[in-house]
C-alpha cells in the first residue's frame, strides 16, 4: 500500500476509485458532530505540506474511539480504501488511524524531496535578485529582513484559502513575482528596478504574522497582530522598524533622497491590492505600484488555475475567486512541419 500525499490521493481517486493508500498528515481540526439520524461521528480535517482533506469517523468504527483520544495539532497516519464521490470529495472505507513516529513527523514537515527542491530554488531566486540591488539603503533593508525573519518567511503561507495557502506558499508566490518583475523591468526600463525588487520582497511581509504556520505544523492559527492589523499595516510597520535600525552613513549624499525611497516603498505595500474595496488604503499612484499590483494578481490567478488542474479531468469545479469553471488549456506540444 503506497504512502502518498493528499494532493496525489485526490488526483488518483478522481481518475480511478477506489484506491488503497496511506497518507501522513497533521490534525488541523477535530469536531464531534451528529448526523441527521442522530448518529454521532468525528469530523477530522487533515493537512500536509500542500493540501487538506476531510474524513468522518462513525461511532461504530475503531477510528471513532481513537479520534476521541487525540488532539488538534497531532500527527497521524491514515490507512484505508479511499474513493472520490462528487460533490463531497474524498471519502474512505475501512480506514485506520495511528500516531506518527518522530522520524515520520520530521519527514512530513520537510515535505517531499520535490517540495524541498522547489522551495530551495524559490529562495535562491529571491536571494539572487536581492544581490542585484544597487541602492545601498534598499539592499541593506532587504538583508536585515532575511536576517531577522528569514525562517518565518520560508514557512509562511501566502493566504488562508485562495492561492498558495500552504506552508512555504509565500516563498513560492514571492519568487514567481520576482521572476516576473525582473523580466518586465527589461521591457520597461523606466521602472525603478531596485524599488521593484524590494517591493516584491516586502509587499506581503505582513503575512509572516497573518498567515504563518507554527514552526512544527501546517495549520494557520489566528495571530493577534495579524487579526488586529492585517498584513498591509504590518508590512508598513515592519519596513519603518527596519529602516530606523539601518546605519545611515553617507545617506545625505545619495540620490534620490532617503525619505523619498522609504515613502515609495511603503506606497508599494499600501497600494498593492489595487482597489480601496480590496483593502488598500490608497490606490497605486506610481508605475512601480501599478506594476506590483498587476504581477501580484497575475501570479495569484495562475496559481488558482494550476491548483484546479491538479485534481485531473478536462473541466474542473467552480473556483469562486476566478468566477469561472476552469477548463484545461491547450497542450504545450510543438507543431511539426514537414
Amino acid at each position: 500500500m503506497p504512502l502518498i500525499t493528499i494532493t496525489e490521493l485526490k488526483k488518483i481517486c478522481r481518475a480511478n476509485s477506489p484506491q488503497d493508500a496511506i497518507i501522513h498528515a497533521q490534525i488541523d481540526r477535530l469536531t464531534l458532530k451528529e448526523a441527521s439520524n442522530g448518529k454521532p461521528f468525528q469530523e477530522l480535517i487533515l493537512r500536509d505540506s500542500v493540501d487538506t482533506m476531510t474524513l468522518r469517523a462513525w461511532a461504530d468504527t475503531p477510528a471513532f474511539a481513537f479520534c476521541g483520544s487525540v488532539k488538534t495539532g497531532e500527527f497521524v497516519s491514515i490507512e484505508g480504501l479511499f474513493s472520490y464521490s462528487p460533490p463531497f470529495g474524498i471519502d474512505a472505507r475501512r480506514w485506520e488511524i495511528s500516531m506518527l513516529s518522530e522520524a515520520s513527523i520530521e519527514s512530513l514537515l520537510e515535505g517531499s524531496q520535490e517540495r524541498r527542491d522547489l522551495l530551495n530554488s524559490a529562495y535562491s531566486v529571491i536571494v539572487n535578485a536581492l544581490s542585484e540591488i544597487n541602492d545601498p539603503r534598499l539592499s541593506e533593508l532587504c538583508r536585515q529582513f532575511l536576517t531577522h525573519h528569514g525562517s518565518r518567511f520560508r514557512r509562511a503561507a501566502a493566504a488562508r484559502g485562495n492561492h498558495h495557502a500552504r506552508r512555504g506558499g509565500l516563498l513560492e508566490h514571492t519568487s514567481r513575482m520576482m521572476l516576473s518583475v525582473l523580466s518586465l523591468c527589461e521591457v520597461y526600463p523606466e521602472i525603478n528596478r531596485d524599488l521593484m525588487i524590494a517591493g516584491v520582497l516586502f509587499h506581503d511581509s505582513g503575512k509572516l504574522w497573518e498567515t504563518c504556520p507554527p514552526e512544527f505544523g501546517f495549520g494557520i492559527e489566528p495571530d493577534l497582530r495579524g487579526e488586529l492589523m492585517g498584513h498591509l499595516s504590518i508590512g508598513i510597520e515592519l519596513v519603518n522598524m527596519l529602516w530606523r535600525e539601518l546605519q545611515r552613513k553617507d545617506w545625505e549624499n545619495l540620490s534620490p533622497p532617503s525619505e523619498h525611497v522609504r515613502l515609495h516603498l511603503i506606497h508599494l505595500i499600501a497600494s498593492h491590492h489595487g482597489q480601496l474595496e480590496f483593502g488598500s488604503p490608497v490606490l497605486p499612484k506610481t508605475p512601480e505600484a501599478a506594476l506590483l499590483h498587476f504581477i501580484d494578481n497575475i501570479d495569484a490567478r495562475m496559481e488558482m488555475f494550476f491548483s484546479a488542474y491538479q485534481v485531473g479531468g478536462t473541466i474542473q469545479e467552480w473556483v469562486r475567486p476566478l468566477g469561472v469553471v476552469p477548463v484545461l488549456p491547450l497542450s504545450d506540444s510543438k507543431a511539426v512541419r514537414n
